[in-house]
């Protein structure tokens, strides 16, 4: 034991329980191409396991921003590192990317064994559904940097493509129709408005709200950033899509035009697809005009895909096959900007 190091407020013992305890979480996300084990000094992965002919790599990070504040006060830590894996791999999926590896990084005030495990438990979770290996990691105890019980989460992840499919936006042209996939709420992006939303409205997490079932605001709140990895690379194996968006901050109005040609527009059809309550109540307990609730949250869709119209029934089959709720939204315009026809 070094009791010096430990007088400043750092436990070596304790970090050492910590990778004891997540090896087996790290293990249950091995995959083809998987190399080494945890606690290596570097993460490795065998890219000539795959048969990929002109491999471009696509690499992604993130962090799951102020929604860590709401696990905090919920003591609730095992999805957050969902959202951390989520936030990644979804990004570089817009590229048509099968993520390969991903690492975490997890800085703490202070040491607790059992709640970092429940965090990289979160973050091999998220890994096993977007098929990708959890390769290394770290674990920072820095006394002095946070408040007592918080901590900060972020990601990286590498994936790969073959050159001849990346999807880049190119082929993107005017009458491509939009099919959107839903989200499952929030995901983790707005939460610094969430959070004055709440505060403003004089609401605690822990409120049961009605339009909710029942359920704890907190709990809505923190449901997971979805990973929509497995069921977009079937679409884009079997369909021509032309371009993809994640749907993080700036909601609508910056991300989607992220995969356009110049001169080119979006028309969306408010009604086409369900708006959760989760919005609907944020916009009334915070009074946010509803225009602009699309430039700021998903509003119920989590990514979009691009395509011809006639390859969309195809597109939505298979997007159901996997349970999730697809429909054609709008579509590509030749007049510059996001129109949204409001209901």
């Amino acid at each position: 034991m070094a009791k010096s190091y430990e007088q400043s407020g750092v436990n070596l013992e304790a970090g050492y329980e910590v990778v004891r305890r997540i090896k087996q979480h790290v293990a249950s996300t091995s995959r083809t191409g998987s190399m080494g084990n945890i606690g290596s000094f570097g993460g490795m992965f065998d890219l000539s396991a795959l048969n990929i002919k002109e491999p471009v790599l696509v690499s992604g990070t993130d962090g799951v921003g102020t929604k860590l504040k709401i696990a905090f006060a919920m003591d609730k830590h095992d999805t957050i590192g969902i959202d951390a894996v989520a936030m990644c791999v979804n990004d570089v999926l817009a590229q048509g990317a099968e993520p390969l590896i991903f690492l975490d990084y997890v800085a703490v005030g202070h040491n607790i064994p059992a709640k970092v495990e429940a965090i990289v438990s979160g973050v091999a979770e998220g890994c096993r559904q977007a098929g990708c290996a959890l390769v290394g990691g770290e674990t920072a105890e820095m006394p002095g940097m946070y408040e007592d019980g918080e901590y900060d989460i972020a990601g990286y992840t590498t994936g790969v493509v073959e050159k001849s499919k990346l999807i880049d936006g190119s082929k993107v042209k005017v009458g491509d129709v939009l099919v959107a996939i839903a989200s499952s709420g929030v995901h983790s992006n707005g939460f610094s408005l969430v959070r004055k939303i709440v505060a403003d409205a004089g609401l605690k997490y822990t409120d049961e709200i009605p339009e909710f079932g029942g359920r704890k605001l907190g709990e809505v709140l923190l449901t997971p950033t979805k990973i929509y990895v497995k069921q977009m690379l079937d679409v884009i194996r079997n369909c021509d899509v032309h371009g993809v968006a994640h749907i993080t901050g700036g909601g609508f109005d910056e991300n989607i035009p992220r995969v356009l040609q110049p001169g080119q527009g979006l028309e969306i059809h408010e009604g086409t697809w369900e708006i959760l309550p989760v919005f609907k109540m944020l916009e009334k307990w915070g009074g946010v005009p509803h225009r602009e609730m699309f430039n700021i949250f998903n509003m119920g869709v989590g990514m979009i895909a691009v395509m011809d119209q006639a390859d969309a029934p195809k597109a939505i089959s298979i997007l159901e096959s996997y349970g999730e709720k697809a429909t054609v939204i709008g579509k590509v315009t030749d007049k510059p900007g996001v129109n949204i026809i409001l209901q």
